[in-house]
C-alpha cells in the first residue's frame, strides 16, 4: 500500500439521536487511516457525544485509545437502556424492524410530551447521560488535548447558538447540545437556559474555517437533506419538520462557504484559506429508511448495525473518494447558489 503524506482534516458530526452510532462507525473507520491527522471536530448533540469521546480517548491512547473510548461510550448507553421501557414492539422484533413505532411505552411518551412540557413532570429522573458522561470522559484533559472541539448548543433566550471550545466543556455543555425541548428541561449554563444545538448549527461549520488551517472538513451526514414523497401521518410530518430545521442552518453555512470560496482572493493572505476550502461528506441510504423512534432505540444489535453501516459507509468514501482529500472537494455545494437555498 502506498505511503500518504501526513494531511489535516476536520471533522463536522451532526446529531441524531441513537443513530450517532453510525458516526461512531464512520470515525472508527478514519481513525484506521495513520496519514489523517484531526485537527478539529464540530459537533452537535450525538455528533458532540461522538466529538468529545473520540477526542478524551485520543488524548490518552492515541488513534487506539479513541476506538477504544468511542465503543467503551455506546456500550454504556447501550447498557443503560436495558431496564428502560422504550424498546421495540413483539411485532418489530418479530419482522426485524428497528422502528419503536407499535412500543406502547414510546407511543406513551410520544402522546405525554405533546401534551406536557418536561416542567409539568417533577417526577422525571434525570438524563440518563449524566452518568454516561462523568464514567467515560475526563473533561479536565479536554483543556489540552490535541484536538481543537466545537460544541453547539442553542440558547432559549437569544435563540442563538453558542460554540463551547474545549476549555468550555463540561457534562452540562454536552447536555444542553443534546437538550430536547420536549422531553427535557433546558440546561443552565452561566446564567442562561439553553437546549439542543441542532436549532442553531448541526453542526456549526464557520470555526472550522476561522480557527483552523486544514482545507479539508469532511461531513458526517445523519439527517436526510432530502426525502422522496409528502409525509402524511402526523408522525412523518413532525419527523420531515424536524430534519427540515435541524439542516436548515447547515445548508445556509454551506451556502455562505461556497459564496465566499467563489469570490476570495486566492493570493490575499486573509481570504486564500476560504479559496482553497474543500468539504466532503460521509452519509448512508440506510438512515432515510429509518424511522424517527429508531433515534431512541438504545439496544446493542441496532448500535453495532449503525456502527457497521458507518464503517462500511467510511471505507466506500475512502475506497472511492479518499485520494480526493487534499485535492479537491468531494461534496458539490455550488449547487447551494444554483438551487438558490
Amino acid at each position: 500500500m502506498t505511503q500518504r503524506a501526513p494531511l489535516l482534516v476536520d471533522l463536522a458530526l451532526q446529531g441524531g439521536g441513537s443513530h450517532g452510532a453510525f458516526t461512531w462507525g464512520v470515525l472508527d473507520r478514519l481513525l484506521e487511516e495513520d496519514w489523517l491527522r484531526f485537527e478539529a471536530i464540530s459537533g452537535t448533540s450525538a455528533g458532540a457525544m461522538n466529538a468529545v469521546v473520540m477526542v478524551d480517548g485520543f488524548a490518552q491512547g492515541g488513534a487506539e485509545g479513541a476506538r477504544a473510548a468511542l465503543t467503551r461510550f455506546w456500550r454504556s448507553v447501550s447498557k443503560a437502556a436495558e431496564m428502560s421501557p422504550l424498546r421495540r414492539g413483539p411485532v418489530d422484533v418479530l419482522l426485524g424492524r428497528w422502528t419503536l413505532d407499535t412500543s406502547p411505552a414510546y407511543v406513551a411518551m410520544d402522546v405525554m410530551t405533546r401534551l406536557f412540557s418536561p416542567y409539568d413532570m417533577p417526577f422525571a429522573g434525570p438524563n440518563p447521560l449524566t452518568d454516561i458522561l462523568a464514567a467515560n470522559v475526563d473533561f479536565a484533559r479536554l483543556a489540552t488535548a490535541p484536538i481543537k472541539l466545537f460544541i453547539t448548543a442553542t440558547n432559549v433566550r437569544t435563540g442563538r447558538g453558542r460554540v463551547f471550545r474545549n476549555h468550555e466543556i463540561s457534562p452540562d455543555v454536552l447536555l444542553a447540545s443534546a437538550c430536547l425541548p420536549t422531553m427535557f428541561q433546558a440546561v443552565e449554563i452561566d446564567g442562561d437556559p439553553y437546549w439542543d444545538g441542532g436549532f442553531a448549527g448541526n453542526p456549526t461549520m464557520t470555526p472550522l474555517v476561522q480557527e483552523c488551517v486544514s482545507d479539508d472538513t469532511i461531513l458526517v451526514a445523519i439527517n436526510p437533506v432530502e426525502r422522496p414523497g409528502t409525509p402524511r401521518t402526523a408522525r412523518d410530518i413532525i419527523n420531515r419538520l424536524n430534519e427540515v430545521s435541524f439542516n436548515a442552518v447547515l445548508l445556509k453555512e454551506l451556502q455562505m462557504i461556497a459564496l465566499l470560496r467563489q469570490v476570495a482572493d486566492p493570493g490575499n493572505v486573509e481570504t486564500a484559506h476560504w479559496a482553497k476550502m474543500r468539504l466532503h461528506m460521509i452519509r448512508s441510504d440506510l438512515l432515510i429508511g429509518l424511522g424517527s423512534s429508531s433515534k431512541v432505540n438504545a439496544e446493542w444489535d441496532f448500535l453495532t448495525m449503525l456502527r457497521d453501516e458507518g464503517r462500511r459507509a467510511a471505507e466506500d468514501f475512502m475506497s472511492a473518494r479518499g485520494s480526493d482529500l487534499g485535492q479537491r472537494s468531494t461534496l458539490d455545494i455550488d449547487q447551494l447558489l444554483r438551487k438558490g437555498v
